[in-house]
């Protein structure tokens, strides 16, 4: 089986779901064929989000543009750092760039901020802390940022869609410290079941993604094991973090059922019951 081909389509499901949190834009085919092979298996919305300015702007115009996306927009953690101190070597996704300093954070900043007035822009994020990529030199630039998101997104009324990868204690404790948003979101939930406990605690969603289903990943389905119902969603991430048994092939929106069903073995309870509370969930964290 080839490592490049598409998961086949999963057996639809009963109920709608929607993907909260997805990137159309780095997946293959057109965003209609996307939503379209998501449709046909019932996961019926997806929220698009922006890691930089060029995607932000790109997850609004399709927000627009298609009745079933909304929109959310922000720098990426890791990309507040490559503003601010440059990035000599760039990356396969991205090209190099030079060194903006604070001037050229605040004005991509200015620019998330006009693009979460509009209407089909959602949310804020995704923001947060990211030390698995980013070195101490570039922590004050993230955190800067991150408090930046945090304030756009309240001043806006939109929710605030976490990244928070090897750094649970500081988005904790930034988030506690500038006052979380009213709906807050926890994409690609990373945390054990103590973390479940304090996310639940303060009211933050969780979002789990395909990760769940890897053999290694038993502290992620303990803290699903624990998070309130009402409190749940699910995402794919796509392309990236496909389900197992798809694992290393790209993700889409339209393999959600393949997670949502892992999830409900998880929680014990069937996937009729499970999509619709998730599905309530996502529109009541994304206000749609």
């Amino acid at each position: 089986m080839s490592r490049t081909e598409a998961p086949p389509l999963p057996e639809p499901l009963r109920v709608p779901v929607a993907d909260s949190h997805t990137h159309l834009d780095m997946q293959d085919g057109t965003v209609e064929e996307g939503l379209a092979r998501a449709a046909a298996v019932n996961v019926t919305t997806v929220v698009q989000v922006g890691c930089d300015v060029k995607g932000s702007h790109w997850a609004a115009e399709t927000a627009a543009a298609h009745p079933s996306v909304h929109a959310s927009v922000a720098l990426h953690p890791n990309e507040a750092p490559r503003i601010v101190h440059g990035d000599p070597e760039g990356t396969a996704r991205q090209a190099a760039r030079e060194p903006g300093g604070k001037a050229a954070l605040d004005e991509a900043l200015a620019e998330i901020d006009a693009l979460a007035a509009l209407a089909h822009v959602r949310a804020v994020g995704e923001t947060g802390l990211d030390f698995f990529r980013t070195g101490p030199e570039g922590v004050a630039a993230q955190e800067e940022s991150f408090r930046a998101h945090i304030e756009i997104a309240k001043r806006h009324g939109k929710a605030l869609v976490i990244h928070d990868r090897e750094a649970h204690a500081d988005v904790l404790r930034v988030l506690a410290d500038a006052g979380a948003p009213e709906r807050t979101v926890f994409h690609c939930y990373s945390g054990d079941a103590e973390m479940a406990r304090i996310c639940a605690a303060a009211g933050y969603f969780m979002s789990f993604a395909g990760n769940v289903t890897f053999k290694n990943a038993q502290p992620l389905r303990d803290a699903l094991a624990v998070a309130p119902t009402e409190l749940v969603l699910v995402e794919t991430d796509a392309p990236f973090l496909t389900p197992a048994p798809y694992r290393g092939r790209p993700n889409a929106p339209y393999l959600i059922p393949v997670t949502l069903r892992a999830m409900a073995e998880v929680r014990n309870t069937d996937e009729d019951t499970l999509a619709a509370a998730v599905y309530d969930n996502t529109a009541r964290a994304f206000d749609f």
